[in-house]
C-alpha cells in the first residue's frame, strides 16, 4: 500500500533515471517532501548491499550542498531519495559510486526544481524537525514547535500488516501520538516462528543471516513493506523513530544481536536507513536499551552527523540501570554517555515497569552540560503484568510529572501487549513479567493512553520552545515556561498557586488532564498573582500571550 504522493514521486523519479540524457531533465520537487530517483547498475554484484557504496550531491546555485547516500533496492535497481528543504529553488545534482566504472550508478546527473507544498500533512509543511536554539528541545524547519508525545510499537516494523498500521495510525492520532519508537528488525537470533505477520509466534525477516550473528544477506521485500508502514505513520502525522538493532531485552530476550554486533555491520545498516528513510521526518535513536556503548554505536551516531544533511534528531535510549552496580557490564552510564559529543542531540533515560513514578533522572539530565533534550523514554508500560500496573490515570500523572521534572522534550508512553504486538492476548513466548494478557489492538484503548495524548491538546499552539524549569516563579510548585511569556503548571491535587514575573498581556486558562476540558479562564492582573484551581482534582494551569 503507497500513498498517493508516493506513486506520483516514482513516476517522476523514473524520468531522471534515464542513461546519457544530455538535457538532463529536470525534475519537480515539492519542498519537504520525498522524491526518489531511480538508477540501473551496469554491473552485477555478488552483495550489492555490502559491497556498492552510491551517493548523490545535490548543488544549489548558491553553492549549497545536500549530501543523500543512496541504497539497494533489489536486482539492479538503486535509488536515491532526496527532500527540497527550500521553494522555487534548483538543484543539480550528480552520484558518486565506489565502481567508477559503473555508469549506470556513477556520474548520473540531473536537475530538480522546487516548489511550495500545497498539502496538509504537518510534517511535511512545517518542514523537519531539529534542535531548538537552546537544545532543550524540538522544532520543526520553520520554527514551530514540537512537542514529542511518543507510543513503543515497537514490533510493528516485524509483525504488522498494512490495515493494521493504518487501525493503529488513526488511533494514535486521533489521540494526540505523534512520533512511534520502532525496532527496524526482530533482534533476537534464537527468536523461532513463521516467517509471517498477523500470525501468533510469526515475524518477518529483515535479514536472512540474523540468526547466525549478521546483517548482510539483506531482504529487500522486508524494506519494500516497512517503507509503506512508515508511510502510513507519517501520513497520519506520526515521526518513526528508527532503532536499528535493539541492545537489551529485544522481543523475546532470546540472544539479542545488539549486544554482539559486528560494528562495521552495525553502522552500514544505520546509514542504509539514513537512506532509505532520511529524506522523510525521522528521528534516528542509535542505541535502544542499553548503555549507549554497545558495538557500532558511537561510529553510527558520527556517520549521521557526517551524511544527515537535514540534521534531524538523533539520539540514545538507556537501560533502567543508570547507577553503578556489580552485576551487570552497561549499568553506570548516568544517563549521560556521549553527552559531549556533536552527533548527539537528545537523551531519553528509562525508569523501568515497577509502576513507580521516578523522577530523580529527568531532573539530573536537565543539569547536564551540555545541554541535550530530554525525555523519559521508557516509564511503565500499561498493564505490563499485571492490569493495574501503570494503568489509567498512573499514566497521564507520570507524563505531567516527567515533564515537570525536566523531560522538557516531550514524553514517551507504552502499553503491554502492545509493545510486542502480540497477535492474540494468550500468545506465549514471553516471560510473566514481560508480558500482558491483552492483544495489540486491545492495548490501543488502555486508558492511559488518552491521558498522555492530552499534552498534545494542552500545548497546541504554545510557544514552547526552551521552555524551561520555573519552579522557583510558581512557590516551588511543578511549573515549566519563559518568565514573563509563558507559564504551564501541573497541579496534582487542585489548590492554589502563586505565580510571580506576571504582566497584564497575559491571560490564564486552566485545563482539565482527566476529561481533556477547558475551565475557567481570565485575564493577568499584577505582576504576582495567587490563583485558584477550580476543584481539588488535577490541574493544569497555562498563562501565555494572547
Amino acid at each position: 500500500m503507497r500513498s498517493r504522493i508516493y506513486s506520483i514521486l516514482i513516476m517522476a523519479a523514473l524520468i531522471s533515471s534515464c542513461k546519457g540524457d544530455k538535457n538532463e531533465p529536470t525534475v519537480q520537487a515539492r519542498q519537504w517532501e520525498e522524491i526518489e530517483l531511480v538508477f540501473k547498475s551496469d554491473q552485477q554484484y555478488a552483495n550489492a548491499y555490502t559491497n556498492v557504496d552510491l551517493y548523490g550531491i545535490f548543488e544549489t546555485e548558491n553553492g549549497e550542498i545536500i549530501k543523500r547516500p543512496g541504497f539497494w533496492d533489489g536486482d539492479d535497481t538503486w535509488k536515491i531519495r532526496f527532500a527540497a528543504p527550500d521553494a522555487d529553488q534548483k538543484y543539480v545534482y550528480t552520484t558518486y559510486c565506489n565502481d567508477t566504472s559503473n555508469l549506470g550508478l556513477h556520474g548520473q546527473r540531473g536537475k530538480i526544481h522546487s516548489v511550495s507544498y500545497q498539502g496538509s500533512n504537518k510534517l511535511i509543511k512545517n518542514g523537519f524537525l531539529k534542535l531548538s536554539p537552546g537544545k532543550r528541545n524540538l522544532q520543526h524547519a520553520n520554527g514551530k514547535p514540537f512537542l514529542l508525545v511518543g507510543d513503543t510499537p515497537w514490533a510493528l516494523p516485524w509483525r504488522a500488516t498494512y490495515q493494521n498500521v493504518q487501525t493503529y495510525a488513526q488511533d494514535r492520532q486521533s489521540k494526540g501520538f505523534n512520533a512511534a519508537l520502532l525496532m527496524t528488525v526482530q533482534p533476537d537470533r534464537e527468536a523461532e516462528g513463521p516467517d509471517a505477520r498477523e500470525t501468533e509466534k510469526g515475524f518477518a525477516r529483515a535479514f536472512k543471516d540474523l540468526s547466525e550473528g549478521h546483517i548482510n544477506n539483506i531482504r529487500i521485500d522486508y524494506f519494500q513493506y516497512y517503507d509503506s508502514l512508515t508511510q502510513i505513520l507519517i501520513n497520519h502525522g506520526i515521526i518513526p523513530v528508527h532503532q536499528p538493532v535493539f541492545h537489551g531485552f529485544g522481543w523475546k530476550g532470546k540472544q539479542v544481536l545488539g549486544w554482539n554486533m559486528v560494528p562495521e555491520e552495525y553502522v552500514r545498516y544505520s546509514k542504509y536507513l539514513l537512506a532509505r528513510y532520511g529524506a522523510r521526518p525521522a528521528f534516528w535513536l542509535v542505541s535502544g536499551d542499553s548503555d549507549g556503548n554497545g558495538p557500532g554505536v558511537e561510529a553510527a551516531g558520527q556517520m549521521i552527523e557526517e551524511w544527515d544533511s537535514y540534521q534531524q534528531p538523533a539520539g540514545i535510549h538507556y537501560n533502567p540501570f543508570d547507577k553503578p552496580c556489580d552485576n551487570r557490564s552497561t549499568c553506570g552510564h548516568l544517563n549521560k554517555n556521549h553527552q559531549d559529543e556533536q552527533w548527539l542531540d537528545f537523551q531519553w533515560c528509562q525508569t523501568g515497569h515497577g509502576g513507580k513514578h521516578i523522577y530523580y533522572k529527568v531532573v539530573e539530565m536537565y543539569e547536564n552540560t551540555p545541554v541535550k533534550a530530554v525525555a523519559n523514554g521508557e516509564s511503565t508500560y500499561e498493564g505490563i503484568r499485571n492490569p493495574e500496573n501503570g494503568a489509567a490515570w498512573w499514566q497521564g500523572e507520570e507524563a505531567w510529572m516527567q515533564l515537570m521534572h525536566g523531560s522538557t522534550m516531550g514524553f514517551v508512553y507504552g502499553a503491554g501487549g502492545l509493545w510486542q504486538w502480540k497477535i492474540t492476548a494468550d500468545e506465549e513466548g514471553w516471560p510473566e513479567w514481560a508480558n500482558s494478557n491483552v492483544s495489540w489492538r486491545e492495548a490501543l484503548d488502555l486508558e492511559g493512553s488518552t491521558y498522555v495524548g492530552y499534552l498534545s491538546k494542552a500545548l497546541a499552539g504554545l510557544e514552547i520552545t526552551d521552555m524551561k524549569k520555573i519552579w522557583d516563579q510558581a512557590g516551588g510548585k511543578p511549573c515549566l515556561g519563559i518568565p514573563g511569556k509563558l507559564y504551564i503548571a501541573f497541579l496534582e491535587n487542585g489548590g492554589k498557586i502563586n505565580l510571580s514575573g506576571l504582566n497584564q498581556q497575559l491571560s490564564y486558562h486552566w485545563f482539565n488532564p482527566v476529561s481533556g476540558d477547558w475551565n475557567d479562564s481570565g485575564q493577568v492582573e499584577s505582576e504576582v498573582m495567587e490563583l485558584e484551581a477550580p476543584n481539588q482534582d488535577p490541574w493544569v494551569l497555562i498563562v501565555k500571550e494572547e
